[in-house]
């Protein structure tokens, strides 16, 4: 009885400091939808699963009256819960500002950073140009979402709606799971 309660304190030990809790997030599905095909509309929007392990989403958007010079996105993260509920964030951002200031908005900040490094929304208005996001790879979310700010399990939406001088342009939902 002593030695078997020994080897189990033992193991719980050596548990306690070898096992490492990882999580991971996949992407499920993605939704882009044009609400003003005469302003803008998407050429492709898309997540491609090259393998178990490396999957990614792409997305552009074409621009039919440029330049772009008043731009907001109004985002959320919905958690599902008998449906996808609120969860944490819901905000409204004059995307114009926020890339001239960026130090002074954390928590949009968070988020632009999981796609900034794959988009050529990179820099403030005016926008002349379509915009991309190429290649956005699943490993660039799990990092943010597991390891630097931890959520609890769950299947999750990012809601965002592009603003064009106040009139809602596109929407764009983003479904992944962390477990």
């Amino acid at each position: 009885m002593c030695c078997t309660l020994n080897v189990l304190v033992y193991l719980l030990v050596i548990s306690h400091f070898v096992v490492e809790i990882a999580c991971r997030v996949e992407f499920t599905n993605v939704k882009c939808n044009s609400v003003d095909k005469e302003f803008s509309d998407f050429e492709y929007c898309f997540l491609k699963s090259v393998n178990r392990t490396y999957k990614y989403l792409s997305l552009k958007v074409n621009l039919f009256q440029v330049p772009v010079t008043n731009v907001s996105t109004k985002f959320g993260l919905y958690k599902r819960f008998s449906g996808y509920k609120p969860f944490l964030y819901n905000l409204t951002v004059d995307a114009c500002k926020y890339l001239k200031h960026q130090k002074s908005f954390p928590v949009v900040s968070y988020f632009y950073g999981n796609f900034k490094d794959f988009s050529n929304m990179n820099h403030s208005c005016p926008y002349d140009h379509d915009l991309i996001v190429d290649k956005l790879t699943i490993e660039q979310i799990n990092n943010r979402f597991s390891k630097l700010l931890a959520f609890p399990e769950g299947d999750y939406m990012v809601e965002s709606h592009f603003l064009a001088y106040g009139i809602n342009r596109a929407v764009v939902k983003v479904y992944f799971t962390l477990s």
